[in-house]
């Protein structure tokens, strides 16, 4: 399922991802990605993009929350550009916002299943699109001076958009280096404490602007860059 979007899709538009097993974390990289493990994560509805300043916008109208950083700055202004300089409090808020006024139970999406919809099922795939290097694609070229509207680029197999380029997004999950050795198999939800956040994904201000599905970086999650952003994951009723 690819294609490109006419124009830029509700970040509450939800796509389901398939129960199963998959493989996560790579053997040729980094240390911290780790043993490569298989995972089993139950059937789970993920943003089909990440959430926009549009929608950012509503949130902080109606819940009086403090500005992102650099809110007004020219270069973040697009309301279809994904919204940036969200710590990670900021997007669980954003979250329980939601989950008050709309159907269903909104969060973010926990790193095992952030890597899972990246892939698109790809099992074996370097990127979210496949194998092709983005130094190699030309709409990854140049220098950016913000990130990008949603959805300007295909989307990946099971039709999720910049999945792994254009702005980093916070998961729900606390970061350890080792984790991928002492993770469950079913459901891993990441190490009780922590003093990093997960994110996942590349950023419009790196020299190279995608990264690997399996590729883990992190950050404290009171800091609010302007290359962070996130998407939603909704709770199925029946988990």
């Amino acid at each position: 399922m690819c294609g490109t979007a006419s124009r830029p899709q509700s970040a509450g538009h939800m796509i389901t991802i398939p129960a199963g097993w998959f493989w996560m974390g790579s053997e040729n990289h980094y240390p911290w990605e780790r043993p490569r493990h298989r995972v089993w994560l139950d059937a789970f509805e993920i943003a089909s993009i990440t959430v926009t300043r549009r929608e950012y916008s509503e949130f902080l109208a109606e819940s009086g929350h403090v500005d992102p950083a650099c809110w007004r700055e020219h270069a973040f202004r697009n309301p279809d550009q994904p919204v940036v300089g969200v710590s990670w409090f900021d997007a669980v808020t954003y979250c329980e916002w939601l989950s008050r006024f709309r159907d269903g139970i909104f969060r973010l999406p926990t790193e095992a299943e952030w890597e899972k919809a990246c892939r698109g099922g790809l099992e074996s795939a370097e990127y979210a699109w496949g194998n092709q290097t983005p130094s190699s694609i030309d709409r990854f070229s140049g220098q950016w001076l913000g990130p990008r509207p949603v959805a300007e680029g295909p989307a990946n197999g099971y039709g999720l958009f910049n999945m792994g380029d254009n702005v980093h997004e916070w998961c729900l999950d606390w970061y350890a280096e080792n984790y991928y050795s002492v993770s469950p198999d079913i459901h891993p939800p990441g190490p009780k404490t922590g003093t990093r956040r997960i994110s996942r994904g590349g950023s419009w201000r790196h020299q190279i602007k995608a990264s690997r599905a399996a590729h883990r970086s992190s950050l404290p999650p009171g800091y609010r860059y302007t290359d962070y952003g996130f998407r939603i994951v909704k709770e199925r009723h029946e988990l």
